[in-house]
Formats: structure tokens, C-alpha cells, sequence
């Protein structure tokens, strides 16, 4: 029987981060450190923006937490309703793939060793590890401005946090090294002491659910190469190889010159049983979807398709610079 999970959230503890508008900086940060400081859980809803040079990323987002560090988050895709799940119980960390019944896990410290825009405790840590943090008034909105850690990203620098004169989360902006914005989280509803099912952060319940998500059937071609839009200096496309596989198809793009990579796409084969997959390094958010970022290698899923990018001559963040432009626009050989 296909199991079903539900939270419930009492009338009186909706909740919205509020406190006075104040006459200083300490009136908005220390109502904000005090409030998510005594939460034992939350649930948030809100609307996220990626920006990737020319290509821009929209989800609906949904944040649910309760204490000894029990994340659950949910990105949908706007444009192809396409669902990620970043997991983390006392297990593991985990990034779902419902549609292809499959699941990697981490041995990570995600969330805390980045920031992250979704989530009030990392946002709290980004403003207490500033020295002075500035904040500004800007209409009804008073602005904290801190530093960020991205540490696969050092193109995101810093970050204005937005609350409203009530002293209500609105808003997080992330902004590169020129000021433009990356990142654009909106807050919806933010609610206090949310009530979850007691098998909310389970995985095999995670999974079970597949959030009405129905699994894709796999493809067994591949209809469209992908190409990176970067590529480092000196360095071009050798060779394109494509090859059957026990489920499909495989290309091999080859890349050489003076920083050599790999990149090869297959078509992803749907697992009849839940399938979980231990993997190295740390999840990773790339263009539209999170991905697994070790030591000369990162892998992803997207609309079916598994990719791997693997270099000895590249480093981390510049192997990741290639990953995020995977595109489908065609490249010159």
C-alpha cells in the first residue's frame, strides 16, 4: 500500500518573523536571531530565481524543518514541473529524483557549510559572521547586507536580506562580484512550530509519495547532444562517440588542449525498486537542478538524461563552470 505523509500546522502557530520596524540595525537582526534562535520546526513557501548568464532558472520552493537537524526541501521546476528533494535525517543526506526512483546519499554537513537562501539558520549565520553588518532603509524595507560562502561559486560575493517594516523576511538577493543578482529568493508563508507527520523526514516515505509525481518512462535514444557553452582556454572538442548501452544510449564528448576534460550524457534507466546510491563529495546546486561535486568529477540528472564531467588539468570551481553551461545551443567545433 503506497504510504501518505502529511504535516499539520495549528491555527495559532502560523507564523510570520515580526518585530519592530526599530530605530537601528540591532532592532531588525536581534528580533530575526531571537525568533529562529526558539523555533523547533518551520515550514516555508516561496518562489526562486536563478540567473546563469543568459539562461534564468524559476521553482517553487518548500522548506520544512524540525530540530536535531531534519531538513526537507523541494524544488519543482516551473518550466517542466520537474522535482528535486534535498533529504537530511539522522541518516544522511540525501538528493531524491522521484521520477526516476532514485536517490544519492551524502556524508555532508550540508546545509552549514554554505549558505544557502531558503534557509533561516544559514541566513542567521551569514549575518552573525559579519563584524559589523550594514543595514539600510530602502523604502519599507529595511536591508541587511552580508557576505556569502559559496565555496564551488566565488563568482557570489554578497547578499541583501530583505524585511518588511514589520520586521518580516521577504526577501534574499545573492549578488556576483559586479552587483548583479544570481540568486533571488521570495518568502511566502513562513510558519512557526509546524507539526509533521512522524514520518515526514523519512526516506522511503519521501520516496514512496514521489509528491503525485508520476515516474517518466526512460528514453532509449538521445535526441539532443548537449554542449558546454565554456570551455577553457586552449581547449577543444576532439572527438564525439556514441555507443548503445543496456539501457540506452551513451556520448562520449572528449575535450583537448591545454585542459582536457570529459563530458558524457546518457539516457537514465528508471530503477523498478528504490534505488540508493552511495556517492562522494557534496551535493551541489548547478544550473536547474542539484548534482554531486567530488574531486575531479561531478554528475547530474536532468530531464532524463545522466551527465558526468570528469578532468585530471581542471579544478573544482572551473570543472563546475563547465557543468552549469551545458546548453542546448550548438557549439563550433
Amino acid at each position: 500500500m503506497r504510504k501518505v505523509f502529511i504535516f499539520t500546522v495549528s491555527f495559532l502557530s502560523i507564523f510570520l518573523i515580526t518585530g519592530c520596524f526599530g530605530k537601528n540595525k540591532n532592532d531588525v537582526i536581534g528580533n530575526f536571531k531571537k525568533e529562529v534562535n526558539k523555533m523547533n520546526s518551520y515550514y516555508i513557501t516561496g518562489d526562486l530565481k536563478i540567473y546563469n548568464n543568459e539562461d534564468n532558472y524559476t521553482y517553487d520552493v518548500e522548506v520544512s524543518y524540525k530540530k536535531d537537524d531534519n531538513f526537507r526541501v523541494s524544488l519543482k521546476n516551473k518550466t517542466n514541473d520537474h522535482e528535486q528533494i534535498i533529504l537530511k535525517n539522522k541518516e544522511g543526506v540525501y538528493i531524491l529524483t522521484p521520477s526516476l526512483n532514485k536517490s544519492f546519499k551524502f556524508q555532508s554537513e550540508w546545509p552549514y557549510n554554505n549558505s544557502q537562501s531558503y534557509l533561516l539558520q544559514t541566513i542567521l549565520t551569514d549575518i552573525e559572521n559579519e563584524d559589523d553588518p550594514k543595514v539600510e532603509t530602502e523604502g519599507d524595507y529595511r536591508i541587511v547586507k552580508t557576505k556569502v560562502m559559496y565555496s564551488n561559486n566565488t563568482e557570489l560575493k554578497n547578499q541583501k536580506i530583505y524585511f518588511d517594516k514589520e520586521g518580516t523576511l521577504k526577501k534574499v538577493e545573492v549578488l556576483d562580484k559586479e552587483g548583479k543578482v544570481r540568486i533571488d529568493m521570495k518568502f511566502g508563508e513562513i510558519k512557526k512550530n509546524a507539526k509533521f507527520d512522524e514520518e515526514y523526514f523519512n526516506l522511503n516515505t519521501n520516496m514512496s509519495m514521489k509528491n503525485d509525481q508520476a515516474i517518466e518512462e526512460s528514453t532509449k535514444e538521445l535526441s539532443d547532444v548537449l554542449y558546454p557553452m565554456y570551455i577553457p582556454q586552449d581547449t577543444y572538442l576532439a572527438s564525439e562517440d556514441k555507443v548503445k548501452t543496456t539501457s540506452g544510449e551513451r556520448i562520449i564528448l572528449t575535450f583537448k588542449g591545454e585542459n582536457p576534460f570529459t563530458l558524457v550524457e546518457e539516457t537514465a534507466a528508471v530503477s523498478d525498486e528504490l534505488e540508493v546510491i552511495n556517492v562522494s563529495g557534496e551535493p551541489e546546486m548547478l544550473s536547474d537542478v542539484f548534482g554531486s561535486v567530488s574531486d575531479n568529477y561531478i554528475s547530474w540528472i536532468s530531464n532524463g538524461v545522466e551527465y558526468y564531467a570528469s578532468s585530471t588539468s581542471l579544478d573544482e570551481e572551473e570543472l563546475l563552470q563547465v557543468a552549469r553551461s551545458v546548453t542546448t545551443q550548438a557549439l563550433e567545433k
